[in-house]
């Protein structure tokens, strides 16, 4: 363990630029806890709230890749993800910001119709060049080389037009392309400090930070952050993206990656990282039942939006855990709220057909 403010100074010598509005809140959410079998305390950080472009989690990824886009001297980024990605609207909205060209690779299973809403729409507002391409998705889309065929040919089309190009991993996690440090984690590791400071002030550290997990960056600096600061709470990955085998190697690489690159010696070890992937169920932005539930559960008792990829299906997750006996009586849980509500949008008519009166 190191003490807060060693950790604050050390993050202090990281190029980062303002895009973020923090700290975001940490609320408790006690009309949900009266629905659950087993009595916890529930909170709820509001990383929705992080102010760019309607907000999420990789508002603070962003702060430190853009610092890096900066400094490496490219003029236009390129990333790849799906349609719908909040990765994607809220890297075109930095990039509209600091002036920089962003085009976005974006991702559809064959014969699937695209809809000119949610994120696509928003991506289109912030002046990204968008590419939309077919792609089987069968091996998933987080590592560059299954995609490469797709990402190549762009990132060499803006190189022959003259420009500098950044190639950014989606949801800038892993350490791909242009991306050789884990800048984007960093994020989060400043999120866990951030948390834990608000929690104390309340008089208690997080037991359980529970959270949807895609790229694996999000839950690799949380885990570096708990691990430095806190290493009695756990971090829990409710996954929406890939196996519990592929996401737990991605966080562990990520989190090593971390606490290597502030100056930290200890490993990560295999208990340490909890990923669940029984809530995947159909597989990535699939709706269900369960996540149409949680997302109509939040909004009635709560007033909070969920969004039908990331935090619905994270969120089903915690309530089944809950109701199975996770947790512990009394525990302090946290549900990071990651953000995505654009993609409610493109989803209402089966989010609509799933509510109950």
């Amino acid at each position: 363990m190191i003490r807060q403010d060693e950790l604050r100074q050390r993050l202090q010598g990281f190029l980062r630029v303002p895009l973020a509005h923090l700290p975001t809140p940490l609320e408790e959410i006690g009309h949900l806890c009266g629905s659950l079998p087993a009595p916890l305390s529930l909170y709820t950080k509001r990383d929705d709230q992080t102010g760019l472009a309607f907000g999420g989690n990789k508002a603070r990824k962003l702060e430190f890749i853009m610092a890096d886009v900066v400094a490496q001297g490219a003029d236009t980024v390129v990333t790849w993800a799906g349609v719908q990605s909040n990765w994607c609207r809220q890297m075109a909205a930095a990039a509209a910001r600091m002036g920089l060209r962003a085009v976005l690779v974006l991702l559809k299973k064959p014969g699937v119709e695209v809809a000119e809403d949610g994120n696509l729409l928003l991506d289109r507002f912030f002046g990204a060049q968008v590419r939309i391409v077919e792609a089987s998705g069968d091996k998933g889309f987080l590592e560059l080389e299954h995609v490469r065929e797709l990402v190549d040919p762009v990132v060499e089309e803006e190189r022959k037009a003259g420009r500098k190009v950044y190639l950014a991993p989606v949801g800038g996690s892993l350490l791909e392309g242009s991306l050789v440090r884990p800048l984007g984690s960093l994020g989060y590791v400043v999120a866990f400090l951030e948390l834990l400071e608000q929690a104390q002030a309340r008089g208690f550290t997080p037991d359980t930070v529970v959270l949807a997990s895609g790229s694996a960056g999000t839950q690799a600096g949380l885990l570096a952050g708990a691990k430095l600061l806190a290493p009695e709470t756990r971090i829990v990955g409710i996954s929406v993206a890939a196996s519990a085998a592929d996401l737990s190697r991605y966080v562990r690489v990520i989190a090593q990656a971390i606490l290597d690159e502030l100056g930290e010696s200890p490993s990560v070890a295999d208990d340490q990282i909890i990923v669940l992937d029984e809530y995947l169920a159909e597989g990535y932005g699939v709706l269900n039942q369960a996540v149409t539930d949680a997302i109509g559960l939040l909004a009635r008792r709560e007033g909070i939006l969920l969004d039908p990829v990331y935090t619905g299906k994270a969120m089903a997750g915690m309530l089944d855990l809950a109701g199975r006996g996770f947790f512990r009586p009394e525990e302090k849980v946290v549900f990071l709220h990651t953000g995505g509500t654009p993609a409610l949008f493109p989803y209402r008519e089966g989010i609509l057909g799933g509510l109950d009166g």
